[in-house]
């Protein structure tokens, strides 16, 4: 009998169990658990338009893409594309590709130093394509193979210089910026943060704005971005 009294003890334990309230852990548990289901299903969404996007602009744009470089290579000689290592998600270095916009001869390989308003190094053509953000188009080839988003911080050179100071010195959380794929554009540049960072607080204020987009990603916030540059890009296109 005390066997069975025990055994319905604890029968009536559990059932009362089953219905107390989860402590603080296990709810923060669920709550965490919840947040990166969400964010995996926007991630992939964020990869799938970046496959779509990048691979239907690409096509369609295919014939241009052929006048540029042969526009490019006659009135310079090397090559029309350019290629440069950066940093990518998870600070893995990747090699970039665009469109020469500099004579072969003088151009700087590594990035670190920056192009400036009136740049000599800079072609006609070049001009006009960073005029029109055109140089940048064949990063959509990197963005269809992954290592590039549409929308994500901007991807610097490695060793890239703020006012003089690499950019890790003059920001201790740089790095957390490398979290995710490095964009084609991003909250700076739709803020009209662009071009050369001659002042500390301007480089900081890009800085702020890659990590709060990644403290605060979203598809939506995405979508939002994206049309804020065209907006941007259509109304007071600042490229050189």
């Amino acid at each position: 009998m005390a066997a069975s009294k025990d055994s319905a003890n604890t029968l009536f334990e559990d059932e009362q169990a089953a219905h107390w309230p989860a402590n603080e852990n296990s709810l923060n548990y669920i709550a965490e658990s919840k947040a990166r289901s969400v964010r995996s299903a926007e991630l992939a969404l964020k990869r799938s338009l970046d496959i779509s996007v990048s691979a239907t602009v690409l096509l369609i744009l295919a014939p241009v893409l052929i006048l540029i470089l042969v526009l490019i290579r006659l009135e310079s000689p090397g090559s029309p594309i350019f290629s440069q290592l950066r940093w990518g998600k998870d600070g893995k270095k990747i090699r970039i590709y665009k469109f020469r916009s500099m004579r072969s001869d003088v151009g700087d390989p590594t990035g670190v130093k920056q192009t400036v308003k009136n740049d000599p190094r800079v072609t006609r053509i070049g001009a006009f394509l960073r005029r029109t953000n055109l140089d940048e188009i064949p990063q959509l080839y990197n963005v269809l193979r992954g290592d590039m988003s549409l929308v994500g911080p901007r991807c610097h050179a490695v060793g890239m210089l703020a006012n003089g100071v690499l950019y890790e010195e003059l920001v201790p959380e740089y790095h957390r910026r490398h979290v995710m794929r490095p964009g084609l554009t991003g909250l700076a540049q739709m803020r009209g943060l662009r071009g050369p960072t001659d002042r500390p607080s301007k480089a900081r204020a890009r800085i702020n704005a890659d990590l709060y987009y990644v403290e605060n990603f979203s598809f939506a916030f995405d979508l939002m971005i994206l049309l804020g540059t065209l907006r941007s890009e259509l109304t007071r296109g600042q490229g050189f």
